[in-house]
């Protein structure tokens, strides 16, 4: 996994102000792979409650995930019981990392 026990705590941390204590993060896509270069970093936050702006939650996460890693883009996939599930969701359970 190419993130630093840091900026692991400090996804957790952004992820648990914005989207509340029960929700979790996992980490998906190119970061898992350590021998690769560059990449995004792809999240999927998952929420046991029904979201009302999920892509304001979406956008305020990657943000503030992007700024704390001097800029590097962010992608958020959200999970929650009044969302459609997409393939990807299943990806990223299946292939993710629980941060």
């Amino acid at each position: 996994m190419r993130l630093t026990a840091q900026q692991i705590q400090a996804i957790k941390t952004i992820v648990r102000e914005q989207a509340g204590a029960d929700a979790t993060v996992r980490l998906f896509g190119s970061r898992l792979d350590d021998a690769a270069k560059g990449g995004d970093v792809d999240l999927l936050v998952e929420v046991p409650y029904a979201v009302q702006s999920p892509a304001v939650l979406a956008a305020r996460i990657a943000g503030r995930v992007s700024r704390m890693m001097g800029g590097r883009k962010v992608d958020v996939v959200l999970a929650a019981p009044n969302l459609l599930r997409l393939p990807i969701h299943d990806v990223a359970r299946r292939e993710g990392t629980l941060l």
